[in-house]
């Protein structure tokens, strides 16, 4: 069931355009990530949903009922900002009551509520205490559990990790999904992490100059990416210039066959992309299609897996091996490296400087929300 719908969403500022034509829709109980770099215009999007800010053209929707001018107070929704934005004369206690106690709702019934929200976040012997006797991670609690107090129709999140050290950010992932799930409330959250939207999220929307890019579960976006910036900005990839002939396209003059046919008419510029555990190591004098030669230059250990970084006529190329294959891999060593064909994806080639002015694009509207 579709809970929040944006129709045809667009925002400016004077001349800076942050949004341009958003058509969105945020499924009842499901935890939506939007995500993209600074400046992309997710948190404008996210501002909008909750009513701090106006669109410039469109509409939203909740459960059928029209909210676009509907003030942010009068909206039902939950949201924890960037900062978390606590009381620190308050006690986490009264933090979580606070909503409560301004709406008028009895003291025995705001206790009662804000016990309940301090044992679900795991903070209830924390009570008492005053924000700045706690830790990051428990600030956070705080913060989240003060949100649901009036039990929200959609819960808003706006960066919430990204003041917490890397390994309580996971571990918050984690737990703030598994606290979604149980509640089953309609959540959307605003991340610049790729890794946290692929953890958190039932579908992610990834953003870029003001655009949605592609939609899609965190499988969809990562194994099969629509553009070119998704498939640079969602994990890592290998990228390469060629060009189409008969289905094929030809890196100089190596060819690659791709489980369909390039779907361009010949002499098109093309990009290939493919993830690097799709690259495998083979003979250096290796004929085969799929497959360029070149020295190792780097050899880096992760943990689970190798990366082996190949310098090629036709660029650097990254192959991913599990650290469980023994392969002797010698830097300075010549080397194949063959690109599995059903893992390649072909995109019409960018224009020289489209990506200088994305960049210079981004840093405006960033300016602008400055």
């Amino acid at each position: 069931m579709a809970g929040l719908v944006l129709k045809d969403v667009r925002k400016t500022y004077g001349e800076v355009t942050a949004l341009k034509n958003i058509d969105l829709v945020f499924p009842t109980g499901k935890l939506t990530a939007l995500l993209g770099p600074s400046g992309c215009g997710k948190t404008t999007l996210l501002r909008i949903i909750a009513g701090l800010e106006t669109p410039s053209r469109g509409n939203l929707s909740l459960n059928g009922e029209d909210i676009t001018t509907l003030p942010a107070n009068k909206r039902k929704f939950g949201m924890v900002f960037q900062s978390f934005a606590l009381f620190p004369h308050l006690s986490v206690g009264e933090n979580v009551a606070y909503s409560l106690t301004i709406s008028g709702v009895e003291k025995k019934t705001r206790s009662k509520r804000a016990q309940e929200l301090l044992d679900l976040v795991q903070m209830a012997d924390f009570k008492d205490r005053r924000i700045g006797q706690l830790s990051g991670g428990q600030r956070q609690r705080v913060a989240i559990a003060r949100a649901l107090a009036q039990e929200p129709q959609v819960f808003l999140l706006d960066e919430p990790m990204s003041a917490l050290d890397a390994q309580l950010r996971e571990t918050m992932q984690v737990e703030l999904r598994l606290l979604q799930q149980q509640l089953d409330i309609t959540t959307i959250v605003v991340t610049h992490d790729q890794r946290e939207a692929m953890t958190m999220a039932d579908e992610i929307v990834v953003m870029s100059n003001g655009v949605s890019e592609q939609i899609g579960s965190p499988t969809d976006i990562y194994q099969r990416p629509e553009t070119p910036f998704v498939a640079s900005f969602i994990g890592k990839a290998n990228f390469l210039e060629g060009t189409v002939r008969g289905g094929r396209v030809f890196v100089g003059d190596c060819a690659f066959d791709l489980e369909k046919p390039a779907p361009f008419v010949d002499g098109s510029p093309v990009q290939l992309v493919c993830r690097p555990e799709n690259a495998e190591l083979c003979a250096a004098d290796a004929t085969s299609a799929n497959t360029l030669v070149g020295p190792v230059s780097f050899v880096r250990d992760v943990g689970p897996t190798r990366e082996v970084f190949v310098e090629t006529d036709a660029g650097r190329i990254i192959c991913e091996m599990p650290s469980s294959d023994t392969t002797p891999v010698i830097q300075g060593e010549v080397t194949g490296i063959r690109l599995k064909s059903h893992a390649l994806f072909c995109f019409p080639r960018p224009a020289p400087g489209n990506l200088e002015k994305t960049v210079e694009e981004a840093g405006r509207r960033e300016n602008v929300a400055a």
